[in-house]
Order: C-alpha cells, then sequence, then structure tokens
C-alpha cells in the first residue's frame, strides 16, 4: 500500500483557500453598500486614508504580539522596492476606480472592472509559471459570457456620449490593471513575507501619501452612524485583504481570480437585500434583473463551481490511484 502523506496537506490547503476567498468575496460584495453611505459625509480619499490608518494599527498590534515583525530585518533592497511598487499600484487602484466614476454609471463601472479576474488569471500563468487547462480557459471564457449576460442592462451608453464613455473605460481598466499588478506582486513576495506583513507595509505607505489629499476635519463633523459606517469599511479594508492575502499563499491564482467573478453578484444582491427591507430609500433603488440577467447569474455560478471543483475532483481520483 503506498499512502501519499501530500494528500491530506492539499486538501486541507484547497479548503483553506476557499475559506479566505469566500470571506474576502462576501465583503468586498456589500463593501459598496457602505461607500455609497459614506459619500454624504466624507470624500473617498479621506475615507480611503482612515480605512488605511485602522488597517495599520490593527495590523502592527496583530503582527507585534505574534513577533512577526522580525520579518522585515531580512529584506534586501529588490524586496523593498517591491513593496513600494505593489502599495502605489493598490492606491492607484482606489483613485482611479472612483474617477471613473465621472465617465461611467457604476454599474458600468463594475462590469468593465471584472477584467481583473482574467488579467489575475493569466498573470499567474506568464510571472508563476501556473497552467491553464482547456476545461478552465473553457470556464472563463463562460464567465465573460455570464457577466456580460448579467449586466446586459448595464451596457447601454445610447444617452451618454461616446467619447465620454471610452475615457470612463479606459480609466477603469487601467484601475482593473493597477490591482492585478499589485496582486501579482503581493504573490511574488509570500515567499519571504507573511501576507499580512505585506499589507501592513502597504497601508503605512497609503497613509503617507494620501495624507496630504486628505480633510481630516469631516471627523469632527461625523454623526455616531457616520462613524459606524466609516469603522465598517475600515474593518472591511483589513479583514477582505487580509483574507485575499491568505488566499493568494493556498490557491493558485487561476482559482482566486475565478471566484473573485462572484463579488459583482454579491454586491448586487445585498443591494436587492437592503431594498426588500427597506433601509436607506433616498439612497438605494431596485436593480431590474430581467430574465437574461438571472440567467447570467447562472452561468457565473456553474462556471465557478466548474473551476473550483476541478483541482478537488482530481486530487480525490489521484488519490484513488495511489493508494492501492
Amino acid at each position: 500500500m503506498n499512502l501519499n502523506l501530500n494528500a491530506p496537506q492539499a486538501n486541507n490547503h484547497a479548503q483553506l483557500g476557499l475559506i479566505f476567498i469566500s470571506v474576502a468575496v462576501l465583503f468586498w460584495g456589500i463593501l459598496p453598500i457602505a461607500l455609497k453611505l459614506s459619500g454624504a459625509f466624507i470624500d473617498p480619499v479621506t475615507l480611503t486614508w482612515f480605512r488605511f490608518l485602522v488597517a495599520l494599527l490593527v495590523s502592527i498590534l496583530i503582527q507585534w504580539s505574534a513577533g512577526s515583525l522580525k520579518q522585515f530585518a531580512a529584506l534586501d533592497a529588490k524586496v523593498w522596492l517591491r513593496l513600494v511598487l505593489a502599495g502605489m499600484f493598490l492606491m492607484f487602484n482606489y483613485v482611479s476606480f472612483v474617477y471613473s466614476l465621472d465617465y461611467l454609471a457604476p454599474g458600468a463601472a463594475q462590469l468593465n472592472f471584472q477584467t481583473s479576474p482574467f488579467f489575475l488569471a493569466f498573470g499567474g500563468v506568464l510571472f508563476f509559471k501556473e497552467r491553464l487547462n482547456a476545461v478552465q480557459l473553457s470556464c472563463f471564457a463562460t464567465l465573460a459570457l455570464g457577466m456580460l449576460m448579467f449586466f446586459h442592462p448595464n451596457l447601454n451608453f445610447s444617452a451618454t456620449n461616446n467619447h465620454q464613455v471610452w475615457i470612463g473605460v479606459m480609466i477603469i481598466q487601467f484601475s482593473a490593471l493597477s490591482w492585478t499588478s499589485y496582486a501579482l506582486l503581493q504573490k511574488s513576495l509570500l515567499n519571504r513575507l507573511s501576507p499580512a506583513n505585506v499589507l501592513l507595509v502597504l497601508y503605512a505607505l497609503g497613509i503617507f501619501v494620501m495624507a496630504p489629499f486628505s480633510d481630516l476635519s469631516q471627523f469632527a463633523e461625523m454623526d455616531s452612524f457616520e462613524w459606524q459606517i466609516a469603522l465598517f469599511c475600515a474593518a472591511n479594508t483589513l479583514i477582505a485583504y487580509g483574507c485575499f492575502g491568505q488566499s493568494m499563499k493556498y490557491w493558485p491564482t487561476a482559482q482566486v481570480s475565478a471566484m473573485l467573478a462572484l463579488t459583482p453578484v454579491f454586491s448586487f444582491s445585498a443591494t436587492a437585500i437592503v431594498v426588500a427591507v427597506g433601509w436607506w430609500p433616498e439612497v438605494f433603488h431596485a436593480d431590474e434583473l430581467d430574465g437574461l440577467s438571472l440567467l447570467g447569474i447562472g452561468v457565473i455560478i456553474m462556471s465557478v463551481m466548474v473551476v473550483q471543483l476541478l483541482p478537488l475532483y482530481r486530487n480525490r481520483q489521484l488519490k484513488r490511484m495511489q493508494v492501492i
């Protein structure tokens, strides 16, 4: 009997990766609701600065108590350069996405940003020598089809100047490429730094760069509810990006990117729940999902399920062949 001792470890890694990326997708999915509410009392740059500040303070406390800060002592100049680049790309992503909303409706911007999972998957092929088989490539094709079906009501630009639309599309693609560059740089650093330490540096860099553009006087005018919204956005940054970094440690980028395609579905679903419950009716309105949009949800979910279940199926088949 030949026992493969690595099979249980691989299964544990697969389960941990699924848990971490699921939490990240859930928190990113509900984040737009809080960001929409925050627009009434704070500007995006100041809110982002605050989110990074809270995440930095909590990260330092956690990493210091765990004795993990000593990892920084062994870093060379090349690693620090990659850290700085990752931080810059993450800030480009934050700022450019907000700026794109001057040219595109939120639904159209969200649709265009969904190229990022594909950039991430193919970045894994180019830089980490990961492989995409025919089934995975087919799933990415159906993911694209499903997203087009789901967001098709937002594809009508007839009432908007085409020149303005294309400016918005270019800005949002810059945002998607910036986010992909950050994610790939973070993955390249995981052999030298833990995901939490990578994010710690990125938060510190973001605070330093965005401070001159932040209006801190807005915090003095916030009431208790507005503070709750701001703190939720900060906690969302800490939890979502922390879990995303951990998922990149346990999963190939192709699987992570496939799960990220579910983020807009969670976002639209969360908005629908808020509307149905009747919270903040002056801010949120129902999205009309026709039959084609609902079918698109089904196509997206099925595509993601195949991408996720295929490696687990193959691991089980390999285990059966090795345990004889």
